[in-house]
């Protein structure tokens, strides 16, 4: 073999190499993609699930009369956030 077969010969093992690599990296970019999806669903989930009981104890506090100034205060503004979405959405449906 001569000189220039050998270097290509080289030439074409180490791209076979970088080919073989990249698409690794490509299926374990792919599945990282995946999983990022799958967490970011999950944290949504208890984000929401948080806010729920964050919500739940906040009318078990009002209920039981343990409230404090300051829940009491964002808890009315809350409500009032509430009733004014409510009033929005009734103003839309009136349209």
């Amino acid at each position: 073999m001569s000189q220039t077969d050998q270097s290509l010969s080289r030439f074409n093992e180490k791209l076979q190499l970088v080919v073989q690599q990249y698409q690794a990296m490509q299926r374990d970019n792919a599945r990282m993609q995946k999983e990022l999806q799958e967490l970011k669903g999950k944290d949504e989930l208890h984000v929401a699930q948080i806010a729920e009981l964050e919500n739940k104890v906040a009318a078990l506090k009002m209920a039981a009369g343990q409230i404090e100034v300051t829940d009491r205060k964002e808890l009315e503004k809350k409500l009032n956030l509430y009733i004014r979405e409510i009033d929005r959405c009734i103003a839309m449906l009136g349209d």
